[in-house]
């Protein structure tokens, strides 16, 4: 037996059921009644058995067809709920958005970006990493994530970037440290600060480990780190910078993640380095309707000014107030 029935043929045979006639499924189903005879006898062919008795204009099923009637109406009742789902995530209503973004974004924009969309889409799930800026870009790669926030990534071709905001690298300091009790605390330092003081620096290959490398080639300093500690392990830096072991330089956004309460920004200049964050996603994948709607909300999130646009230029704690620096680097 085959039994490669289709959903038309369902449909027909649920109506002439429901109906007791050809000719009124017919009109229910607009077409015309031989056009339905001929769907009817196709599925019989292929179920190798009658599916309706006719006795002149009055149709009664078989046994087989008392059989079929309430598998045809799950399988359609299945199809009409598995449309209406599909529907919802073409439409961006359901769906699940996988990002990933660098430790101190994740902290300082993702958590308020899904939070505040997830109040108004509660229906879409999120699948959420922490990664370095090169696992963000393998990634979405391999598809395993459809959007990362991130730094700009190379322009080879493979990636679109789309710009959120400049992330500026500050100095970070205890709250008690004299770089902080200045009268002036507004007036930027100079990097050459770290010839005279330890300096806690994140390891090598780190996007911030770059930073730091290019502002002292600039200054033409030659600072020799006292600690190294891998940039995704913010606490540990903001643990060694409040332990009274050294200064630290960090991308502002990561002031959030420190979970150290006594320690201030600094705004460094000479040179004044700054690192572009976006939205990055694979060139030429098509993102979901939910995704988009994302991005969009990401966007007007990561762009909106601050009315407290000095803030990590006069130092602030960072438990308190570390909306506020993130928010300072947004232009």
């Amino acid at each position: 037996m085959r039994s490669n029935l289709g959903l038309r043929q369902l449909e027909a045979i649920i109506s002439i059921a429901t109906h007791g006639s050809f000719s009124a499924a017919a009109e229910q189903l607009h077409v015309s009644q031989p056009a339905l005879s001929r769907t009817v006898r196709l599925a019989e062919d292929g179920l190798g058995t009658r599916l309706f008795d006719r006795g002149g204009r009055k149709v009664t099923l078989t046994a087989a067809g008392i059989e079929l009637l309430p598998i045809a109406r799950r399988i359609m009742l299945e199809f009409s709920d598995s449309i209406s789902e599909l529907s919802q995530f073409v439409e961006g209503k359901r769906g699940r958005i996988r990002v990933s973004a660098l430790p101190s974004i994740a902290q300082s924009l993702l958590v308020d970006a899904v939070a505040g969309f997830n109040a108004t889409h509660p229906e879409i799930e999120f699948l959420v990493r922490s990664d370095s800026a090169e696992a963000v870009l393998a990634l979405l790669e391999s598809r395993e994530i459809d959007i990362g926030l991130t730094v700009q990534p190379p322009p080879d071709g493979r990636f679109s970037y789309e710009h959120l905001h400049d992330d500026e690298f500050v100095l970070i300091c205890r709250a008690d440290d004299p770089l902080a009790l200045q009268t002036r605390p507004a007036t930027a330092l100079a990097w050459s600060v770290f010839e005279r003081r330890p300096f806690i620096a994140a390891t090598s290959g780190s996007n911030t480990r770059g930073a730091t490398d290019a502002a002292f080639m600039r200054a033409q300093l030659t600072v020799h780190p006292a600690h190294e500690v891998a940039s995704s392990n913010l606490q540990v830096i903001g643990g060694f910078v409040a332990a009274g072991l050294g200064l630290s330089v960090l991308p502002a956004s990561a002031l959030a993640c420190l979970g150290q309460p006594t320690l201030v920004a600094r705004r460094l200049t000479k040179p004044r380095m700054q690192r572009k964050v976006g939205i990055v996603t694979l060139t030429g994948r098509t993102l979901s309707q939910a995704t988009t709607r994302f991005c969009e909300h990401v966007r007007n999130l990561g762009r909106t000014p601050s009315p407290a646009a000095d803030v990590a230029a006069r130092g602030v704690r960072t438990r308190s107030s570390s909306r506020s620096v993130t928010a300072a680097q947004r232009p």
